[in-house]
């Protein structure tokens, strides 16, 4: 009896024994590279193997011979009494394998390694030689503002714009206008002559008063 396995291509299975010639299926390779055909069955004179694991050690290996295409099958559809009538071709993507080897190993093929793996690990020297270097940390405080100093980014952009379309670019010049002038700027609410009177207070400094605030103190 001569030795011959049952693989696997495509979701379909064929007999192949050592020189023999098959067509399967479209395979994505080259013509003449080597492709490993999964066995779920191996026949040889003394022994017969279908158990998964003694599978694993069955190698079948074949060369791609080239690709072809299968004979043209011709597909017409009909209904009747309603004039329909569609012919159709069809002619399947094959590759034609010979079978070069059929054997039995005596012990499981090694697996590849992934590159991962492949690599060695990494001493602590070299993870600590890796690690990025902590930033130096910030200042605790930051200075506190003075009245040559520019506008406070906290009153938002839209302030901040309609205080340089007026002029006002420093604390110093924003101090010499009322809170009422500050309020008729357009893109200028409340909030933002809040956070500029905190920002004045810390220069040393505060907004213009009106004569009216300045007979209620």
């Amino acid at each position: 009896m001569s030795t011959y396995a049952i693989v696997e291509s495509g979701g379909k299975q064929y007999r192949v024994e050592e020189g023999q010639s098959l067509l399967v299926d479209r395979i994505a390779e080259d013509e003449g590279a080597k492709v490993p055909l999964r066995a779920v069955m191996f026949r040889s004179d003394s022994d017969t193997v279908v158990a998964p694991a003694d599978l694993e050690k069955v190698k079948v290996e074949a060369k791609v011979a080239g690709h072809e295409r299968g004979e043209k099958i011709k597909v017409f559809k009909y209904k009747a009494k309603k004039g329909y009538r569609k012919r159709r071709g069809h002619r399947s993507e094959l590759t034609r394998l010979e079978v070069t080897e059929v054997k039995m190993l005596g012990r499981k093929p090694a697996a590849k390694k992934s590159g991962a793996e492949a690599k060695p690990a990494a001493g602590k020297g070299d993870e600590a030689a890796k690690k990025p270097k902590a930033a130096p940390k910030e200042a605790a405080a930051a200075e506190p503002a003075t009245a040559g100093d520019g506008l406070p980014e906290g009153i938002g952009k839209p302030a901040t714009r309609a205080l340089e379309e007026a002029g006002l670019t420093t604390l110093e010049q924003v101090a010499g206008r009322t809170e009422a002038e500050l309020l008729a700027l357009k893109g200028i609410g409340p909030k933002a002559v809040e956070a500029l009177a905190g920002a004045l207070a810390d220069a040393g400094l505060s907004l213009k008063q009106t004569d009216e605030s300045k007979e209620s103190d």
